[in-house]
């Protein structure tokens, strides 16, 4: 969630999204993930202690709340791996890293796939680098020349594993591979994976200061 420091909202957002997190259980109707951990029963609303998750950008000098919506299984969650390098592994460390990753565990996440790596310092930084990754749309590249390089070589390089759809042996393992990065420290270089399934559940939604809206990821949708 992208918000600014004069959105009307801002104070009350978390509170409202759960709000409509459980309406949506009843009125979709969807199915039942929130599971309390430890004590281990399924809330039946799709919400639970820290969850929904939000992960937040304050934006300084703005009235618009950009919000990002993401829903993903079990199965596109479970490849997610992070790890910090030395930083003589290079990047061609983090690129083993990424296959070995595919190669282990996107048999079982409903390929074709969005892969989302995160570059960075440590591991939980990285780990929502990869996570931010996944909201790009499909087709787009890092700003940064090198770090495309590497997207396309990824995605190649993935692809070539023969993952196919489904997992069933092909040429499209992937419909692309996005890098998202922070500079980091010298001793170390964190990387993350995290990956969209084929179906890649993801909305996009920007209101202004008067609560008028726009959805960007969708057409024919009203409130």
């Amino acid at each position: 969630m992208e918000c600014g420091t004069n959105f009307p909202l801002i104070g009350e957002l978390e509170a409202l999204l759960r709000e409509a997190v459980i309406k949506a259980t009843v009125d979709s109707p969807l199915r039942h993930n929130s599971v309390e951990t430890f004590d281990e029963y399924n809330t039946g609303k799709n919400v639970g202690k820290g969850t929904p998750t939000v992960f937040w950008e304050i934006v300084p000098n703005s009235d618009q709340c950009s919000i990002y919506t993401y829903m993903a299984g079990g199965g596109c969650s479970l490849p997610g791996k992070a790890m910090v390098l030395m930083p003589g592994a290079g990047y061609e460390g983090v690129t083993r890293f990424v296959l070995d990753v595919m190669t282990s565990y996107g048999l079982n996440a409903c390929p074709p796939l969005l892969v989302g790596v995160g570059v960075a310092t440590s591991v939980e930084t990285a780990a929502l680098l990869s996570k931010k990754a996944l909201m790009r749309p499909i087709g787009s590249h890092n700003e940064n020349e090198r770090a495309a390089s590497l997207e396309k070589m990824l995605e190649d390089g993935i692809n070539k594993i023969g993952l196919g759809p489904q997992g069933m042996s092909g040429n499209t393992s992937v419909m692309g591979v996005n890098i998202e990065n922070t500079a980091r420290h010298p001793s170390t270089i964190g990387v993350a994976v995290n990956v969209g399934c084929w179906s890649h559940r993801k909305g996009h939604i920007v209101f202004d200061k008067d609560l008028n809206y726009t959805i960007t990821s969708h057409s024919g949708v009203n409130f």
